[in-house]
């Protein structure tokens, strides 16, 4: 039941992807109890293992962080968290290098806009070390963001607008910013996947476009990902093996093979979102940006964001 259950499960976690497929050669993994987060680092080493968890190689780093849920989460703390995980994973990244910050997305699809909003709070400085520099403090990097929308309303590519912003610029890294689906309700609004493996706009919807890594750009690419939407027939699954495991009856796998089917078939690919969403996509797009900011400006942080916002 595992190898269907798994394969059915659609997961953009690598530690869920990893969790639902057991032991696998060529998989490292470290697990870091944090004070406001739990870490997970978890590498694919090889292409057998990347086929086997549905990801490419590379090093995915999760956060599991569920002080989010509070009422007055403690989101300066979490960014700086998240912000020590950018490093381990931009470890190359010299003061001297210009990075771009795209947000994947839709703007007007709150699921989806997450990438959009947190591009909007990133204090970008390219502009100004071009031309004002006294403006701002000696050594501050060059910073842009772009939102490049989604291909059913520009009718391009994101990774080829993406491409012609690299081409006509001096671009070294991009760190790219989406919504994700996990198979667990519970993460969405408590968890932050980081990936030095680049990442498929609309992949948390199935809908998978051209990838935006290394390998088509041609420079370094992080991806930074938190979950807001389940797919019906995860939970569907979910709740029954549950309910069939507390009451102790057989079957509980026959039961779940049956929701699948009978949501699939009169609700299609339904995708699940918490009512609130739009107060946890503002919440999650602050929390993001904010440690994106503080990765690439560093000590200049408190100095540069005084003068820009």
């Amino acid at each position: 039941m595992e190898e269907h259950y798994s394969n059915f499960i659609r997961t953009d976690l690598a530690m869920e992807a990893r969790e639902l497929s057991g032991d696998i050669p060529g998989i490292r993994e470290e697990r870091i109890e944090g004070e406001l987060a739990q870490i997970c680092r978890i590498t694919i080493e090889s292409e057998s293992a990347a086929r086997k968890l549905n990801k490419q190689q590379g090093t995915y780093v999760t956060l599991d962080c569920p002080a989010l849920l509070e009422q007055s989460p403690p989101t300066a703390e979490i960014a700086k968290a998240l912000s020590q995980e950018l490093k381990f994973l931009l470890n190359d990244l010299s003061g001297s290098m210009s990075v771009l910050v795209i947000g994947l997305g839709n703007r007007d699809i709150t699921p989806d806009s997450l990438g959009p909003r947190a591009v909007e709070k990133i204090l970008v400085t390219r502009h100004i070390n071009a031309y004002m520099p006294e403006a701002i403090p000696k050594g501050t990097r060059s910073i842009s963001a772009l939102a490049p929308g989604v291909l059913g309303v520009t009718g391009v590519e994101t990774m080829e607008i993406v491409k012609g912003v690299l081409d006509r610029t001096d671009i070294d890294a991009v760190i790219a910013i989406d919504a994700l689906a996990s198979r667990r309700a519970a993460r969405i609004n408590s968890t932050v996947q980081l990936s030095d493996a680049g990442i498929s706009p609309g992949s948390g919807i199935g809908n998978n476009r051209a990838g935006i890594n290394r390998e088509s750009l041609g420079v370094p690419v992080v991806a930074v990902g938190v979950p807001l939407v389940v797919y019906a027939q995860t939970i569907a699954r979910d709740t029954l093996s549950l309910i069939a495991k507390e009451a102790g009856l057989s079957g509980g796998d026959e039961l779940s093979r049956m929701a699948e089917e009978v949501i699939r078939e009169h609700m299609g690919e339904l995708i699940v979102t918490p009512k609130d969403i739009d107060s946890i996509v503002e919440s999650m797009s602050r929390v993001v940006a904010e440690g994106i900011n503080m990765t690439l400006l560093g000590e200049l942080y408190d100095e540069v964001r005084s003068i820009i916002a």
